[in-house]
Parts: C-alpha cells; structure tokens; sequence
C-alpha cells in the first residue's frame, strides 16, 4: 500500500522519541484522538496537549520500552509494545502493550491502547 511506509516512518519517528521520553509528539496531529487510558472512562481525550499531560504521568512509571511487533497497512497499523515499569509502590514489572493507530494527512492521528488497567490500579495511588 502506498502510505505504508510514510505510516511506519511516522511510526519509528514516535517509538525511538517515546523510548527516550523526548522528542514524539511532532509526528501527532493537533487534533489527535487518544482512547484507552482510563477504562472507567471509555470517551477518548482529544488533542495534542491532551495526550501530553497522559504521557507526562505514565513517563514517571515506565522506565524503557521498546517495540515487539509491529503490522502496518496503509494508513492503519498494530504495534506490541513492550513495557519495563517501576510503579510508586516499589513494584516492578514488564508488560505489553497493544496500540492501535491511524495516520492521516502526515500525521499520526489517533491511538487506542489495550493493557493490563488491574495491576496498574493496584499499583498507583488513587
């Protein structure tokens, strides 16, 4: 497919920022749809700012990432992510991650992420 590689370039500019906790966001649309954070709370959080105060939180609990898988179609792709957290208890763990993402116009457009949401309740502070 022809945005295949422009999707998965969008992509690797965002996990190599995101791993070193700097540098992902210019690839996200203004207007970026994030969905998944909160299961309690299934309406996404619109915009770009938005999804930079999630991030700014879940940075203080992963320590490195990287990527597991990743399928890319078209404008359309499915990254396995895979987690190392420190969570404020002192416990520590190593999970993946499902990440759902759309492209449009050069631009990553949305996310919707799949994770284990009972062991991070267990682990954070209300």
């Amino acid at each position: 497919m022809k945005h295949s590689a422009a999707t998965k370039q969008l992509l690797e500019h965002y996990y190599a920022g995101f791993a070193r906790k700097e540098g992902w966001e210019s690839v996200l649309a203004e207007d970026f749809i994030f969905t998944g954070g909160d299961m309690t709370r299934p309406e996404p959080l619109i915009g770009k700012a938005a999804y930079r105060q999630v991030i700014d939180r879940f940075s203080r609990v992963f320590n490195t990432m990287q990527v597991k898988d990743m399928i890319v179609d078209g404008e359309k792709a499915c990254v396995i992510g895979t987690y190392d957290y420190t969570f404020p208890n002192g416990t520590r763990m190593t999970g993946d991650v499902a990440e759902i993402w759309k492209a449009r116009n050069g631009k990553l457009q949305s996310l919707t992420i799949f994770f284990d949401t009972l062991t991070f309740q267990k682990n954070t502070p209300s």
